[in-house]
């Protein structure tokens, strides 16, 4: 069965589906793992169009947007693009992380979302919300539910009229495999 077939099966994805087309959930390009991260970390907290204008001066700032071009900026200059001295200190963790291991799609093809999701959260400045953003749009996993954001609370609240974390996991039980799809008609509902 493929994710619309699935998710068709749901009246109100099935309405979604229709409204917006086909979504995608494809890993990144291979060496774009970090760029991705960071995109991530900037993301965390705040509006999109908000970490949108940090990002870009954040990337004119570093040219190549890899640890070590990360690594070699003071704190200081990184906080000074929006960023703020927290985040500007949890790209730089993610950025020796990533110096000392192996996060690219290939390394974690074989770990489970849960092992991903652990390995991540090691990382101080990255936490569930990050992680689950990291398994859906570097590596592409279908089935990834992330009720940390208030975009995908808010809109299956609207969608189906219901509050509890309990209630929206029910409502995505019926998502399964592929709840990472389901997630992004959500995000393009509440974001139209």
């Amino acid at each position: 069965m493929n994710p619309y077939d699935r998710l068709r099966d749901d009246e109100t994805m099935a309405t979604l589906i229709e409204e917006f087309g086909r979504v995608s959930v494809e890993p990144v390009e291979s060496g774009e793992e970090f760029r991705r991260l960071v995109v991530s970390i900037t993301n965390q907290s705040v509006s999109t169009e908000s970490a949108r204008a940090v990002r870009t001066r954040l990337f004119d700032r570093l040219g190549d947007v890899t640890p070590r071009a990360v690594l070699e900026k003071p704190v200081e200059e990184l906080a000074s693009v929006g960023l703020g001295e927290t985040k500007a200190e949890y790209v730089r963790n993610a950025a020796m992380s990533f110096e000392r291991g192996d996060y690219t799609r290939e390394a974690l093809s074989g770990a489970s979302n849960d092992e991903v999701r652990d390995a991540l959260t090691d990382i101080r400045g990255v936490g569930e919300w990050t992680a689950n953003m990291y398994l859906i749009f570097v590596l592409g996993r279908e089935d990834v539910l992330p009720l940390g954001d208030l975009a995908v609370r808010r809109g299956i609240e609207g969608l189906y009229d219901v509050e509890t974390r309990d209630e929206m996991r029910r409502v995505a039980d019926a998502w399964e495999p592929y709840r990472s799809y389901g997630t992004r008609y959500v995000w393009e509902w509440y974001e139209s």
